[in-house]
């Protein structure tokens, strides 16, 4: 008898819209794989939902907080429910960049200098000599990124608007020239690296990321092949490190700029990355060789409890 999957999608992050792309695509591909499917646009009852679906196995295609953070993960170890990708206390980590950035370090990950402040000093006055990079401590999407450069004089005002939705402390860090790279683990396995080319501007933003066309991605990257593998093995040992599972995207800066520093570090670890038809993921998974509706059936049948 077919596995019952329950797809939980939606949501109610700031990342709601990508996550019921991702979750309409994995929903067909399990259909597709001969699963029953009961995709779930998850509301504040979902533990009730879940216990009346009683499914076999959860898909978690939830991205930003609740379903990332480790929220949803402790929900379905309490109901005991197999699930995909992280387990509690690795998604907790790695959605807490500053908390993320320290094991890595400790693991001999290097990560971009930085520090946490307060939005409001960080509006005052310029925290660290620009180029430097204010992002939220626990968004993912590119969601609220600043890119100060150095011919901005003054620190930026949008941390003051009352509608800022991403928290008082932000994450101030040192401005990496150069290449966007990226690379998924699929369980103790990296796979290959993309060189991520927005294809306006220099910035791989939010648009970059989920419109169609809005970036280039160069798979295999046009990087050295010494570089290739040091990313392939920085993104192994970010995932194990934070105690990831099943599927985990890092991204990575290289400057490789004429005359630049030869810098390669860190920026993040992703561990519920998006599944969208213009997602790194799968587009990663087929270069190793791996249909979708493969790559999607192999994270169903890895998932567990005590992740």
């Amino acid at each position: 008898m077919a596995k019952h999957v329950a797809i939980l999608y939606g949501g109610w992050s700031a990342e709601r819209e990508v996550s019921l792309a991702s979750g309409r695509a994995c929903c067909k591909a399990l259909e597709d794989q001969g699963y029953k499917v009961t995709p779930i646009d998850v509301q504040s009852d979902i533990a009730t939902v879940l216990q009346a679906v009683a499914p076999d196995v959860v898909f978690n295609a939830l991205h930003g907080r609740v379903g990332e953070d480790g929220t949803i993960q402790g929900l379905l170890e309490l109901l005991r429910i197999p699930y995909t990708h992280s387990g509690v206390l690795a998604s907790a980590l790695a959605m807490q960049k500053d908390k993320a950035k320290i094991i890595m370090a400790a693991a001999g990950v290097p990560v971009p200098k930085g520090m946490v402040v307060n939005r409001f000093e960080a509006a005052k006055s310029h925290v660290l000599p620009a180029p430097y990079v204010i992002k939220p401590i626990s968004e993912g999407s590119s969601y609220g990124v600043i890119i100060v450069r150095e011919d901005r004089s003054h620190p930026p005002q949008e941390l003051l608007r009352e509608d800022w939705a991403f928290g008082d402390q932000v994450l101030v860090e040192s401005y990496v020239a150069g290449r966007e790279l990226t690379c998924a683990v699929m369980g103790d396995k990296a796979l290959g690296v993309i060189d991520i080319r927005p294809a306006t501007g220099v910035f791989y933003d939010y648009d970059a990321k989920y419109v169609k066309g809005g970036s280039i991605h160069v798979l295999p990257a046009e990087i050295k092949p010494n570089i290739y593998q040091k990313v392939q093995e920085l993104a192994l040992t970010a995932h194990q490190a934070l105690g990831c599972r099943g599927i985990s995207r890092a991204d990575l800066r290289y400057d490789d700029t004429p005359g630049g520093t030869g810098e390669l570090v860190v920026l993040e670890v992703n561990t519920q990355p998006g599944m969208t038809e213009t997602s790194l993921v799968p587009e990663l998974a087929a270069h190793a060789g791996y249909t979708f509706s493969e790559l999607v059936q192999w994270m169903v049948e890895d998932a567990t409890c005590n992740r």
